[in-house]
């Protein structure tokens, strides 16, 4: 009998290798190289057709309708996803342990259940566990199936039996195809078993949920294909040991990766948090230095973050420079502008700025709160607590227009904000002033008005 041929795969990048090598000359990771048996050739193939067409089509005979929505009934699911689930599409959930992906999709198979069976697919917990699970989130469709299993081909047979609605398979690393012969989560069985996941949302028409593991490094542990593969990528990002958890979309064919929801773990399971702006700011410390509040825009909401900062005397020949939820190097930018053109010496001073709740700001229109929060916190002087800073500080010390300011301003005259400082040509253009608004043109200018 002929020996099966094998290779080596990386199993963080995908990279190839007929013998094994003890650091991956693509990746450079270390231990990651493990054998693997090539598919027979003669197998069928993993990836089918993905909607049973048999030949070619003329685009001009494609019927283009726009693809229906079903509401998961988590409104914060919803918004991430788009406007809602679209049939037939395959997403991929990823995130740390016990942060609740699970959880999540469990209650929305609930309540998607409503329109039709689903089905929930658990390679990690027996019936019985899951079943606990669900008793504690108050689950309890009679539409709603449980299986565990790990074999693949299983797993499709019994969706393939049943008219679903929805299928969650809980995780991808756990599913496995007998024929390939490697274990479970390798690279071959991650990327065969999504290609069948894929091919049968896309026949059938059900919408798919994979959960996906993450690496050390937060990356969805597989190869990079799997992603690819998807229409849609959300991750769950939160603290161990903090309530507060964010739902992000990292691509979505049917929708923007702009949008993020916002989820409380409590007890009864993941709360949706209908105001994130009053969740962000209910602890701010009143009459504190170096704490100003900004308004950044995710996707087509707004919201009201705290920016902190903290300037203290370094202790050591080279001053640190510390920021959670900001870039650092846009930090070390704005501290430099400070020092040139309006005198403030941060030279000797250990600067540290946090975004409170764990929100990542990525737009420039909070350059001006970290600037005032830093002269605040160095100068030891609060800004007052119901001031809205705005605005983008070039290398000049111009403060430069945002976009959206009147939805902006929206949410912070909704919160109780009578006092905003922004750019001078954002002010001209608001067609209604809800708020005492402050025009600037320069730093300067800015920090003139807020201290």
């Amino acid at each position: 009998m002929p020996r099966a041929k094998t290779h080596f795969s990386c199993q963080s990048c995908g990279y190839q290798s007929a013998k094994w090598l003890g650091k991956c000359p693509d990746c450079n990771s270390w231990n990651s190289l493990v054998e693997e048996s090539e598919p027979d050739p003669q197998a069928r193939p993993a990836f089918g057709s993905a909607d049973g067409s048999a030949k070619p089509v003329a685009l001009t005979q494609v019927t283009a309708d726009a693809e229906p929505r079903r509401r998961t009934g988590i409104h914060e699911l919803d918004r991430v996803l788009g406007g809602g689930v679209v049939p037939g599409s395959l997403v991929l959930i990823g995130g740390d342990p016990g942060i609740g992906k699970s959880t999540l999709l469990l209650a929305a198979l609930d309540k998607l259940s409503a329109t039709g069976p689903t089905l929930y697919v658990s390679g990690e917990e027996s019936l019985r566990q899951t079943k606990m699970r669900a008793d504690r989130l108050g689950v309890a469709s009679p539409q709603l199936h449980l299986f565990a299993e790990t074999d693949a081909d299983k797993v499709l047979a019994a969706a393939q039996a049943l008219p679903l609605t929805a299928l969650v398979v809980d995780s991808i690393q756990t599913m496995y195809l007998p024929e390939l012969g490697s274990a479970p989560g390798s690279i071959s069985q991650v990327r065969e078993v999504a290609g069948r996941l894929m091919a049968y949302a896309k026949r059938v028409g059900v919408a798919t949920f994979v959960v996906g593991h993450v690496t050390k490094d937060g990356a969805i542990a597989g190869p990079r294909v799997l992603e690819h593969i998807v229409d849609t990528v959300l991750y769950f990002e939160g603290e161990r040991g903090h309530p507060f958890r964010i739902l992000r979309a990292h691509k979505n064919r049917f929708g923007s990766t702009n949008e993020i929801g916002v989820f409380e773990m409590k007890g009864a399971g993941l709360l949706e948090v209908a105001d994130p702006s009053a969740l962000f700011l209910s602890e701010r410390p009143a009459g504190q230095a170096g704490s100003v509040v900004t308004s950044t825009v995710s996707g087509t909401r707004p919201l009201l973050v705290e920016v902190q900062a903290l300037v203290a005397p370094t202790g050591y020949g080279t001053a640190r420079r510390t920021a959670m939820g900001v870039d650092t190097n846009r930090v070390a930018l704005l501290a430099a502008v400070l020092e040139k053109k309006e005198g403030i010496q941060l030279v000797g001073c250990d600067i540290f700025v946090n975004v409170a709740g764990g929100l990542e700001l990525s737009e420039p229109a909070s350059d001006l709160a970290v600037c005032a929060a830093l002269v605040s916190s160095f100068q030891n002087k609060p800004l007052d607590a119901k001031t809205l800073v705005l605005g983008e500080v070039g290398l000049a010390g111009e403060v430069r227009a945002v976009s959206q300011v009147e939805g902006r301003l929206a949410e912070a005259s909704k919160m109780g904000f009578r006092r905003v400082v922004l750019p001078s040509s954002s002010a001209r253009r608001l067609e209604e002033k809800r708020l005492e608004v402050v025009g600037v043109s320069t730093l300067g200018e800015a920090l003139a008005a807020l201290f």
